[in-house]
């Protein structure tokens, strides 16, 4: 199936359900509407009956009260029957009433609603077809029982205009989607078929010559980009071959321009071989600096929302000026270009790491709709570590964590020492979406990515890794499709180091 018929029948399926979830919802809405209408009609009744009844309970009244049902009988076709009852524990009598249908309203359900003392609502099947009736109970003046008003509506008259409703939305539906299909077909033809076949036909041909045609499209859009690069590329091919006739004219001719095209091949390759290396070394700059620069935008958000200053904003603030001399020292490094700078050591609790590092990513993940769990060791590990190294790692693994739970989750980061081993452990679990086992197996490659956004993408765990190289640590990764990942960063515990013994930070 081609990709214009994919595109098509997704379109069409996509409208299809829209539209009959559209159509689903307009009938449900209709459905309340009217039943809301025929409750009102009744309650409307119900409560006029019983206020009359209540201010005039003589035998006159009733027969006023009577006449009145009567008339009002007669002006609302909808209206089925209306009674009025005296019900007593173990009996009841009706008083008045005027129908227009033979279904009685049953002696338990007028019981249940003298029992209760409060309104209640049936759905009947009659002989003149669907009703809802309502029964109101009233306190009877008399004593020793009670007074229900009884008032039915037929809704045969609510099941035509559904009906009625359904086929107008169906049809108007049908047409609605053969036209958005026919736009889409249409769009389909100008926006790829069209481009396409002029692309592929210029293409296929070549002049008499043997030279490949030029593409024949003008437009500021992908098919133009891949049109112009197709056009270079056989400007290119028409200048090699140019060149080709040119080397068979003669043997000292031949020789020099391939001499000078092999010198040019390899000018070009030692060229393409620094564009790679300060390629990477660019792209590893620019996802070093992506961090601080989220980092100082977070932390300048709150400001902003703050009214006064504070303690946790005076806190908040030394975080930002830290993050800017981080940001400081990258730069550093891009003028140094070809060395990077000797990390700072000491002796540092993993805790640090993590209270350090929180504040910075707490509005990203409060944004994300992501919940933080914590789990510290209560004698919390020292190591000999770069502070601002690892905090680097620990930003790119979070990243990686919101990443894979774009509708939420679970963020859970703890310390501890590794058991059974001279080690401590920094782990960061989430409940995304998992890595599959042949993703899993090139995480670490540079520039590796599964990611379909734009940018500097695939470094954050060669990174990570990089950086616990130069711990001299390891880095193991759990996942399950479909249920989270849990990646643990280990950090030897160094021999004969202390936090009392440690060299100073820097050294």
């Amino acid at each position: 199936m081609s990709i214009r018929a994919r595109l098509l029948l997704l379109t069409a399926s996509g409208l299809g359900l829209m539209l009959a979830f559209w159509g689903w919802s307009q009938m449900k809405a209709l459905s309340r509407i009217l039943t809301e209408q025929d409750i009102e009609i009744l309650n409307d009744v119900g409560h006029s009956v019983g206020e009359y009844y209540s201010h005039f309970s003589t035998d006159k009244g009733l027969e006023v009260l009577d006449q009145s049902m009567e008339e009002l009988l007669k002006q609302d076709a909808s209206l089925a029957r209306i009674d009025l009852f005296s019900v007593y524990p173990q009996s009841t009598r009706n008083l008045i009433g005027v129908s227009r249908t033979k279904t009685e309203w049953g002696e338990d359900k007028l019981l249940a609603a003298s029992r209760t003392g409060e309104a209640r609502l049936y759905e009947m099947q009659t002989d003149a077809g669907p009703a809802l009736g309502l029964l109101h109970p009233l306190h009877d003046k008399s004593g020793g029982g009670s007074v229900v008003v009884g008032v039915m509506v037929l809704t045969q008259d609510d099941s035509r205009i559904l009906a009625s409703a359904r086929r107008l939305l169906l049809f108007s539906s049908i047409g609605l989607l053969l036209a958005l299909f026919a736009v889409v077909v249409f769009s389909a033809y100008i926006v790829i078929q069209r481009p396409l076949r002029i692309i592929t036909r210029a293409m296929d041909a070549v002049t008499p010559e043997g030279k490949p045609l030029r593409v024949p499209l003008k437009r500021r859009d992908e098919w133009g980009l891949l049109a112009q690069s197709y056009n270079r590329m056989a400007d290119e091919i028409e200048q090699a071959m140019e060149r080709n006739a040119e080397l068979n004219r003669g043997l000292e001719a031949r020789i020099q321009e391939a001499t000078a095209g092999a010198v040019q091949l390899q000018t070009r390759l030692s060229h393409l071989e620094r564009l790679s290396a300060l390629g990477f070394l660019t792209a590893r700059l620019a996802h070093d600096m992506g961090t601080p620069l989220h980092s100082i935008a977070g932390m300048t958000q709150l400001l902003l929302e703050q009214e006064e200053w504070s303690p946790e904003v005076r806190r908040k603030l030394e975080l930002i000026s830290e993050q800017a001399r981080r940001l400081d020292e990258v730069l550093q490094n891009v003028r140094r270009s070809t060395r990077m700078p000797e990390p700072h050591f000491a002796m540092v609790p993993l805790d640090r790491v993590l209270e350090d590092t929180l504040p910075l990513v707490a509005p990203s993940l409060e944004r994300a709709g992501i919940r933080l769990e914590i789990r510290k060791s209560p004698d919390s590990p020292a190591v000999y570590l770069a502070l601002y190294r690892v905090q680097t790692a620990l930003f790119n693994l979070i990243q990686n964590a919101v990443e894979a739970m774009p509708a939420g989750g679970v963020l859970k980061l703890s310390t501890a020492p590794a058991p059974g081993r001279r080690e401590a452990v920094l782990e960061v679990e989430d409940t995304g979406e998992g890595i599959s086992p042949d993703v899993r197996q090139r995480i670490f490659e540079p520039f590796f990515s599964t990611k379909e956004s734009a940018g500097v993408k695939g470094l954050g765990l060669s990174i990570v890794e990089d950086i616990m190289k130069m711990h001299g640590g390891r880095i193991e990764v759990n996942s399950v499709p479909g249920r989270g990942t849990r990646i643990g960063l280990y950090f030897p515990f160094s021999e004969g180091v202390s936090p009392e013994s440690a060299p100073p930070d820097g050294a």
